[in-house]
């Protein structure tokens, strides 16, 4: 089974998930920099210009750069996220995840509009009473 662990805990990690992406959508670096701990990981191994970021303080001074170049219309208007789990699994205060992608944006290089679909692995643990990323590893699925 993809989804085990107590049903409050895994609803709790599919809002983190949902709010992380509407943080993208809405450009929000506060809310979608909730989302981390405080010496969380964030790789993303297949985008060099971006590589990864230790801490959450990095990790969110990198996405707020990478806002500013992968939007839509000249990043005039934000990307479009699409975020769907397809595993959740609690063991206590940690958790793993993987979790499906779709985004729509113009590519900074090309100027080509692309259809991505992409997949993380993700880390979480339970801070206070909700749930925070630890660790996110991306990887391309799917260009278009």
């Amino acid at each position: 089974m993809s989804f085990r662990g107590p049903l409050a805990d895994r609803v709790a990690i599919r809002e983190l998930i949902e709010t992380y992406a509407h943080g993208v959508m809405t450009r929000d670096a506060d809310l979608w920099g909730a989302t981390w701990t405080d010496d969380a990981y964030w790789a993303l191994p297949e985008f060099p210009d971006l590589g990864g970021f230790s801490g959450k303080a990095a990790i969110v001074e990198g996405w707020v750069g990478s806002m500013k170049v992968y939007g839509l219309d000249n990043c005039t208007k934000p990307m479009i996220y699409v975020a769907t789990p397809g595993s959740i699994v609690v063991e206590g205060d940690t958790a793993t995840a993987v979790v499906y992608t779709s985004e729509i944006f113009d590519d900074p290089t090309s100027g080509k509009r692309l259809r991505v679909r992409g997949r993380y692995d993700d880390e979480l643990v339970r801070a206070g009473e909700g749930w925070l990323f630890q660790r996110r590893t991306y990887r391309t699925m799917l260009v278009e």
